[in-house]
Parts: C-alpha cells; sequence; structure tokens
C-alpha cells in the first residue's frame, strides 16, 4: 500500500529510544517533528497564527498540536480527528501512541485532497499518559475546555493503540486466527443516533473486520473522555491492550503498517460520510444517563458485527468463553466483560 512507507517513516521519527515523556528532551523533538509534519500538509492553523496551542499547569508548558482542514461551508461545525502523541515511559512508546498518531497524519493528508463541506481539525494532543490521564492537565481536556471555538464540534473520532495485531488465544479458533489479527474495537455508535447508519455504510469490510462495544463496558480508555462527557458524538477506535502495552518492547518493527494503512482509510471514509451526515441535538443527550450509556440502542449492529467476524466458528467461540448465547444486550455485556480477559480492555 502506498500508505505504509509514510506511516512507517512517521512512527519510526516519533518512536525513538529517548520516549516523548512530557518535560523531556524526546517530548521537544517529536512535538518539532510532528509540526513540520503538520506545515508539510499546508493545513491552517485551529487557534491564531500557530498550530502550537500551549498551556501551563504549575512551572510545567504543555504543547497540544491543532491545525484545520478547511471545509466548503466554515459555518457548519467541524469533525475532529485526534490522537495524543506523549509517551508514558522513556520509550519508543510506538503502538501508544505513534501508531494513532502517523494514521491521523494520513488521514490528514488524504482529506486534505478533498472538498468536504465541514472543516476537519486534526488534533494531536499532550499529556494523555499518566499522571494526567483523566485529570484536569490531560490534554485533550484542557484543549476542550480553554482552546476549543465556540462552533464545538460536529463529532471527534479519537485514536489510540490501533498499530498492532490482535490475538485471541482460545481454541477451536484457527479458522479465524487471521481475521483476529487484522481486527479493530470501536466505541461511541451509542452517542448518536445517526451514527449507526454512518458505521453502517463505511464497513470497511473483511480486510479490517470491526467489533463494536458499549464504552461503557471498557471504560474511557482514552482522548474521548472530554468529549463524551460533554455530550459530542464519538467514535473511539483501538485493538485494545497487548503484552507490550506500556513496556520497552513496544517497538515500531512489531506494528501491523498494513493494518495501520487499513485504518485510515476507515477514518477517511468516516469523515467524508460524517461530513454530509446531519446529527441534531437535543437536551436529552447531556443527561448523566445518557453520557453513561448512550441515546442510541447498539445491540443489533453489536451481534450483527461479532456474527460477520466469527462467522461458522461463533459457536465455538462462545463455547470457549462459557457464553451460551449471542442474542441481548445482556449477552452482549457479558460477553464483553469476558473478553476484557483476553484484550485486556
Amino acid at each position: 500500500m502506498d500508505d505504509v512507507p509514510k506511516l512507517q517513516a512517521d512512527v519510526t521519527a516519533l518512536a525513538t529510544v529517548e520516549g516523548r515523556m512530557v518535560g523531556t528532551p524526546g517530548h521537544d523533538v517529536a512535538k518539532s517533528y510532528l509540526l513540520e509534519r503538520l506545515t508539510s500538509l499546508n493545513l491552517q492553523p485551529y487557534q491564531g497564527d500557530s498550530m502550537e496551542l500551549s498551556y501551563r499547569s504549575g512551572r510545567r508548558t504543555f504543547s497540544n498540536l491543532v491545525a484545520v482542514i478547511p471545509g466548503t461551508n466554515r459555518s457548519l461545525a467541524p469533525i475532529l480527528v485526534g490522537a495524543h502523541y506523549d509517551s508514558v515511559i522513556s520509550s519508543f512508546c510506538a503502538d501508544d501512541n505513534a501508531a494513532a498518531v502517523a494514521i491521523v497524519l494520513s488521514a490528514a493528508e488524504k482529506l486534505a485532497n478533498t472538498n468536504l463541506s465541514r472543516d476537519v481539525v486534526i488534533a494531536i494532543f499532550d499529556a494523555e499518559e499518566p499522571p494526567y490521564f483523566h485529570g484536569p492537565d490531560m490534554g485533550s481536556t484542557r484543549f476542550y475546555r480553554e482552546q476549543r471555538r465556540p462552533e464545538g464540534f460536529h463529532v471527534a473520532l479519537i485514536m489510540d493503540l490501533v498499530g498492532h495485531d490482535v490475538e485471541l488465544p482460545l481454541p477451536g479458533l484457527d479458522a479465524v486466527g487471521g481475521t483476529l489479527a487484522d481486527l479493530l474495537f470501536m466505541t461511541g455508535a451509542e452517542s448518536h443516533p445517526a451514527l449507526l447508519q454512518v458505521v453502517r455504510s463505511c464497513l470497511p469490510g473483511p480486510e479490517l473486520p470491526l467489533i463494536a462495544s458499549l464504552n461503557r463496558n471498557v471504560g474511557d480508555m482514552s482522548d474521548h473522555h472530554i468529549f463524551r462527557l460533554s455530550g459530542v458524538p464519538f467514535l473511539f477506535l483501538s485493538c485494545g491492550r497487548w503484552q507490550h502495552y506500556h513496556q520497552v518492547t513496544d517497538t515500531p518493527d512489531r506494528l501491523n503498517y498494513q493494518k495501520m494503512a487499513k485504518i485510515c482509510n476507515f477514518v477517511v471514509n468516516l469523515c467524508q460520510t460524517l461530513a454530509e451526515s446531519d446529527l441534531p441535538r437535543d437536551d436529552c443527550m447531556e443527561t448523566p444517563e445518557s453520557l453513561e450509556n448512550g441515546v442510541a440502542d447498539t445491540t443489533a449492529l453489536e451481534i450483527e458485527l461479532i456474527k460477520t467476524v466469527f462467522g461458522d466458528s461463533l459457536e465455538s467461540f462462545l463455547a470457549a468463553i462459557q457464553l451460551g448465547a449471542l442474542n441481548s444486550r445482556q449477552d452482549l455485556d457479558e460477553l464483553a466483560s469476558r473478553l476484557q480477559g483476553f484484550f485486556r480492555l
């Protein structure tokens, strides 16, 4: 695929042995590289005259890197595509989260050559990793509360841990082993009724099998946290955690760049469809109940996607995890609970 060399180049530049921990020289190198890449794509600054949006906490300065691909109707609320660029340790952290940042950059390059009706905001967030995770200085949180423009967002697409093969070590699943490696997880379709049709119309097919779940079943794993809490429709894409999560072994050579290229195309397709989709809001979407559980019933979609992925191996899969049937929301919630032991979502 033509995207593969670009994805590899970006991951290699970002995922160095020094890492990208906030406040370190490696973080500064990564930030400079990303600003150069965003500039090379001829994007516009989201705010003011710089793509670097800094904020302070105590003596430390953080930097969100945010650019815009202008749409043909700039009065419409924009789509946001985002990922974080900081690392949790002083090491490569290729899957977490250089892979997602590389996909964001490739998607931005593709979208910059289209004529979408809406702006697309390319947001590369700082300070996602602990000790900032879900705290007031988390980059996406500070961005949403202090740096966003008044028009807000049509929808947010967030990625994290999207570079690796998925493994499900269960007996009787040899026939779908390769399929599972390319598996992609998604949450957030429940955050707006119209997202169900958007996702259905953009399904990537057998080359990138997709499984959906309610976000409440896995929790806010990344930067979609503030968007969900603020009632912004969102989709979160991930391959889940793996054995190299937050380890020095999370290196560029372990990633599946062909899979990343497929995810990039999926994101571009979603953006193109979402740009022409109406996502009307009402007050009921921002109640505590709806923010936690969503406003759309995604049961049928989730079951359909699982049956598509496993095909004739579905019965063997359900038996391996000791689940008798897959017909209801209760079945899906139980499935999500049991899968977390394997995917460590």
